[in-house]
């Protein structure tokens, strides 16, 4: 990717409106993955929108994600993960292990069934082991996480004074790991009231926080350079008032 592409990322960022008011906080490690479609001439990226209740990003256009939890590292999967994916997850972290790794990862398959149903892995005759009641989902349909077709796209650390600061991963995935579908996860009394497929290119016409707007544009880059895993992951994040994409 170009200085060009990575400039003009980081202008998006500082030209959008922050709430600072808050106290600061460590950010909490987090993951997202963003479903891609590419059955059709347009990949299409799947979003959905948060309900208007929320108190946090309320009625935005969001990625299926959210914190890791820490049994998430000991759920068994059908495939690991890419060794450049693992190396470039390791970066700048305090733990460096192969198990933290692939809880970043698990924890943005988890977060995806939770919250549209769609489970994604290997279908197997068995049922894995689940270190927790947060996968039973996958126990019950016999769904093997896939790690090796997890690809790492981007991370972004939430700037100081914000309600709720998140360290996270985004992770990419393409919709044919879509093992089994949950029907009813998803309506008006839901944490994610639609989902939608639309072209990566216009994603960011919908109503959505700055920085997905600014991850879709860096998945759409990634897409374009034919998503190899060793391709490098833009890390966004703020240091004296300043924001930078730097690259992992």
């Amino acid at each position: 990717m170009s200085d060009d592409h990575g400039k003009r990322m980081i202008d998006k960022m500082t030209s959008s409106e922050r709430d600072q008011s808050s106290p600061d906080s460590e950010p909490r490690d987090a993951a997202t993955i963003m479903l891609i479609d590419r059955a059709g001439p347009q990949p299409k990226v799947l979003l959905g929108r948060r309900h208007a209740g929320h108190k946090f990003m309320p009625g935005k256009f969001v990625f299926p994600g959210g914190r890791i939890e820490a049994q998430d590292r000991n759920m068994q999967a059908a495939t690991e993960l890419h060794p450049d994916t693992q190396a470039k997850l390791l970066e700048r972290v305090a733990e460096s292990s192969a198990e933290l790794a692939r809880g970043f990862a698990l924890a943005a398959v988890r977060e995806m069934a939770e919250e549209t149903g769609l489970l994604l892995g290997a279908k197997r005759a068995d049922a894995p082991k689940t270190p927790a009641d947060d996968w039973a989902l996958f126990a019950e349909a016999k769904i093997f996480p896939d790690l090796a077709q997890m690809h790492f796209i981007a991370r972004a650390i939430t700037p100081p004074r914000q309600p709720k600061r998140f360290d996270n991963r985004f992770f990419t995935a393409d919709a044919t790991l879509i093992a089994h579908k949950i029907e009813g996860v998803v309506g008006e009394n839901s944490e994610l009231v639609e989902l939608v497929w639309i072209p990566i290119e216009q994603g960011t016409q919908l109503d959505m926080p700055t920085i997905t707007g600014v991850i879709l544009e860096e998945l759409a880059a990634r897409v374009a350079a034919g998503m190899a895993h060793s391709l490098p992951v833009p890390f966004y994040f703020m240091q004296d008032q300043k924001f930078f994409r730097d690259l992992l």
